[in-house]
């Protein structure tokens, strides 16, 4: 934990205290940005850091050790109003106090305290103010490690992708069938072999199948891959050591010499609304100007609704990446919850919208990184559906 840093960061929110909470463990957030890891959780234990001065910790006697390691003065309590009374006593002068809350439950992510608790410190004649702008600071903002390990992923997971391809081509052109499960094991072993790891396999989809946005192949389930489907590749992964964050990307081919005209017109459509969301990101950073997630799922949702496609896009158009494939920063969503985090420089996360019909459904996702004039697209865009028997 970087006590200054958090420090300063309360003080330029004009925030006077950042108050950490869990039982059971619930909040995996207050964990991460704490640094800490006790054995057993069983009992409530709060950590207060200011934004000037020495923080507070609250545990119960029977489990005292909980917050060892962290800075401050432990007090301690064994009854239910022994705990009030003395969090009533950290809380007393601070007015405004962040914690994992959110107004309405419109970014549930962050939204990890207990109604019941944020209504106890709201009855000490405390605010309280959602942590989200602060979670993405000390858990969604990246170091040029954490960078150089997603470009070095980047790299394979494409290979991943080219090889997907070749694989289904190798099968189709020899006469010989292949399915879903294969090819994703193909590029399962990649992976393996490369030194990457991702939380599940990846995602190879055909035809029916790809309007499933969730969908992944088993070996019971599978379906045979032949000329003339429509394949959908979602691929992520992260290099296998501390402190790596994912890559996560989906690109689309049609198993053929040529792509037909159907499946062309509705890539050309999220492909216009793909890259709408990245223009709006640039031009609001290069401008210095504030923009949240909400805005940039509103102008590719735009295209297309506007294209007559809306009722089928069906989730929101991105999601931030860290660690874990999907990260603690602003989601580019105005749909599934409406995210009014800032992206901030430092950040990563896709741009995913999707089209999903009955017979296919279509996907382009990239990975927009944010620095802080400027965003990029980390890795290759796709601009076409890739005609797999054509491709070499």
């Amino acid at each position: 934990m970087d006590l200054s840093a958090i420090q300063s960061a309360l003080s330029n929110a004009k925030l006077d205290a950042w108050l950490f909470y869990d039982h059971h463990r619930r909040d995996a957030i207050a964990y991460h940005v704490l640094g800490i890891n006790p054995a057993m959780c069983t009992r409530r234990w709060y950590y207060l850091i200011p934004a000037a001065g020495d923080p507070v910790k609250l545990v119960h006697r029977i489990e005292r050790w909980n917050l060892d390691g962290l800075p401050g003065e432990a007090r301690e309590y064994s009854s239910w109003k022994e705990q009030r009374d003395t969090l009533q006593k950290i809380l007393t002068g601070k007015r405004r106090v962040a914690m994992q809350y959110s107004a309405l439950n419109d970014i549930p992510y962050i939204g990890l305290v207990d109604a019941g608790t944020i209504e106890l410190v709201k009855s000490f004649g405390v605010e309280v103010i959602s942590s989200a702008d602060l979670v993405q600071l000390f858990e969604a903002k990246w170091s040029a490690e954490a960078l150089d390990s997603h470009l070095q992923a980047g790299k394979v997971v494409h290979e991943g992708v080219r090889l997907a391809f070749s694989t289904i081509r190798t099968a189709v052109e020899a006469g010989r069938e292949t399915s879903e499960y294969e090819v994703q094991q193909a590029i399962w072993k990649l992976f393996e072999q490369r030194g990457l790891v991702a939380d599940e396999a990846p995602n190879v989809s055909v035809n029916q199948n790809s309007a499933n946005p969730h969908y992944s192949p088993n070996a019971r389930t599978s379906r045979p891959i032949r000329k003339g489907d429509f394949v959908l590749l979602d691929v992520w992964a992260k290099l296998q050591r501390p402190g790596s964050v994912y890559f996560d990307i989906t690109w689309t081919g049609f198993v053929g010499e040529s792509v037909p005209a159907e499946y062309t017109k509705i890539f050309d459509v999220v492909r216009e609304a793909r890259d709408a969301a990245i223009s709006l990101v640039q031009q609001a950073l290069r401008a210095e100007r504030v923009i949240h997630g909400w805005e940039v799922d509103d102008a590719a949702r735009g295209v297309i609704t506007r294209a007559g496609y809306g009722e089928y896009f069906t989730h929101r158009t991105g999601h931030s990446i860290g660690e874990e494939v999907h990260g603690n920063g602003a989601n580019m969503d105005n749909l599934e919850t409406h995210d009014d985090r800032q992206i901030i420089p430092g950040t990563c996360f896709s741009v995913e919208p999707g089209i999903y019909l009955k017979k296919f459904g279509v996907r382009s996702e990239v990975n927009v990184y944010a620095d802080e004039r400027d965003a990029r697209v980390t890795g290759e865009i796709q601009q076409a559906v890739m005609p797999v028997l054509a491709a070499r």
